[in-house]
């Protein structure tokens, strides 16, 4: 099948050639867009449409592999206990970040009431206070809260200014608004992205990748976006019912034998997680509900050459050999599943194949998967640039109860202000973008995490204003969490515990209606913690 060609003049896709393939992609029956499938079939969309939040035994799958993405983020090593008493391997730098100075902001407001103490199940932890400022990514702007770290204890963050998390705000959580809703706040009067669409699209190559905020630009895609809805309202969670293994399609080992038809009803919960490096499957049967070993049966039928297809919203995606295996060093992009976790983890190695759309404008997040255009060349320099899709697919779209559904959404809409953003990447992985906060504008390198919520930079408490420290609790200033003896303890089997003190942080508003794309790049770095680091930061070119 012939690919859309694109102009050179205006690197748009030629119309009439968008026809063409998406008649000869999908000749059902027409619908108009995402928005109009929900619409069609209201009965349909309102089962059990969340069942992380609504079915019980579900829910508890949902939250194992929840608790273990955020477990899994933390690159770090971990000490042996028989050892050593040391929590980590290897001590947080503080001298290596740059650090946020409220004094030299004019339109910094502290919001002291609201502190934070952030533990991670692995034995990390953030502390500091809320704060309100003007946010930057790439030439949009707003007044966004943001957190203030005053302390870490963290090796994970060496070399880097903070972190910058784009999952989805977690029910009675009083941290600050992610960045990205407080950007598409329709209330919000201090800002220049009001008309974004809350959501984003995300891919990655091996030495690259790439967020387009607003949705996704087509040049990215050789084929179809086909959407599912997720299965919970604070994670970006599908169901993958089939994960095979082999040579080819036909062939290939099933990983996931499900007992009976109703387990398979909404199969394996998985995160889709730019916070993950690998695939990580299975260690277990699942409680029972597994009548194999999944991680067992990769490594019975591992052979080089082989790929893996999973099956999510009724479509089936292939992870080729190229990118779950790491030539470079040798090594097996995939992981067992630690203890207790009854789903998957869906890494690095799918967005190298394919672009994902996060769809966070309804109630319900809608996850979109579509094929990665390898000829497309990510930017390596902030760009605007403009591009339009005139035409759409043609699909008859369905959906049953109990099932994910993918389907195309068709686009009649002008996509326009696509601005782009560079980071870099490494084979670790991890992702870092450049962020902008203060007036004037100060930058700084941050993590970028779709499993996370969390926007923060880091701040030296004893360079902080005199009348700020004054409203801050004594112990900030009496202890420092990178100098605390870090003994090692078992940590409860909780992914992620906080205890913030003071008010809350307004409500988030309705998403603005106009569909404006702005594309965030991000050049990606690899970080690979073999034991030795580079003992300077890792810093971004043409940013912000």
């Amino acid at each position: 099948m012939a690919v859309p060609t694109t102009m050179k003049e205006t690197g748009r896709q030629a119309a009439k050639d968008f026809n063409a393939y998406f008649a000869r992609e999908d000749v059902r029956t027409d619908v108009r867009e995402l928005e109009d499938f929900a619409r069609k079939h209201a009965d349909q969309m309102a089962r059990d449409e969340l069942p992380c939040d609504t079915d019980p035994s579900f829910k508890v799958q949902c939250a194992s592999v929840s608790r273990h993405a955020r477990m899994h983020t933390r690159k770090f090593k971990v000490a042996d206990e028989k050892s050593s008493n040391k929590l980590f391997d290897e001590a947080y730098r503080p001298q290596d970040s740059r650090h946020f100075d409220a004094s030299k902001s004019s339109t910094f407001v502290p919001q002291t009431s609201q502190t934070f103490d952030l533990n991670y199940a692995d034995g990390s932890h953030l502390r500091g206070f809320s704060g309100v400022d003007q946010v930057y990514m790439g030439d949009y702007k707003a007044t966004s809260p943001f957190g203030v770290i005053t302390d870490c204890n963290s090796p994970d963050f060496n070399g880097v200014d903070g972190i910058l998390g784009f999952g989805l705000p977690k029910a009675g959580s009083d941290l600050p608004t992610p960045v990205l809703f407080a950007m598409t706040d329709a209330e919000n009067k201090d800002t220049n992205a009001a008309n974004l669409k809350r959501k984003f699209s995300f891919f990655s190559t091996d030495d690259a990748a790439e967020v387009q905020l607003g949705g996704y630009d087509p040049a990215t895609t050789s084929g179809t976006m086909w959407y599912t809805p997720a299965l919970a309202s604070d994670d970006f969670i599908v169901g993958v019912t089939s994960l095979k293994f082999g040579d080819n399609y036909g062939s290939a080992v099933e990983l996931l034998q499900f007992r009976s038809k109703a387990q398979r009803n909404y199969g394996a919960p998985s995160i889709m997680d730019s916070g993950t490096s690998c695939l990580v499957i299975p260690a277990d049967s699942m409680q029972g509900q597994l009548a194999n070993v999944p991680w067992d049966d990769f490594a019975k039928h591992w052979k080089k050459g082989r790929s893996f297809w999973l099956e999510i919203g009724q479509k089936t995606w292939e992870v080729p050999f190229s990118s779950w295996y790491l030539a470079e060093t040798d090594q097996t992009c995939v992981q067992p599943s630690p203890e207790g976790m009854q789903g998957l983890l869906v890494g690095d190695v799918f967005f190298r194949e394919y672009i994902v759309e996060f769809d966070m404008t309804g109630h319900k997040p809608i996850i979109g998967i579509a094929p990665l255009n390898k000829h497309y060349v990510p930017v390596t320099r902030n760009v605007l640039a403009n591009f339009e899709l005139n035409t759409a697919p043609v699909a008859k779209l369905r959906a049953l109860r109990g099932n994910e559904v993918m389907y195309p959404a068709q686009h009649q809409e002008v996509l326009t202000q696509v601005d782009r953003i560079p980071i870099v990447n490494q084979k670790g992985t991890q992702y870092f973008m450049d962020v902008g906060i203060g007036t004037p504008r100060q930058t700084f390198t941050v993590i970028f995490d779709t499993g996370s919520t969390v926007f923060g930079v880091f701040a030296n408490k004893h360079d902080l204003p005199a009348h700020i420290k004054n409203q801050l609790p004594g112990y900030y200033f009496s202890e420092n969490l990178h100098s605390l003896a870090q003994t090692s303890v078992r940590v409860r089997e909780v992914p992620f515990f906080q205890r913030i003190a003071g008010s809350s942080v307004s409500a988030v508003a309705v998403l603005a209606v106009l569909n404006v794309v702005m594309i965030a790049l991000i050049v990606v770095a690899r970080r690979k913690r073999s034991g030795k680091r580079q003992e300077q930061p890792v810093r971004l070119y043409g940013a912000i």
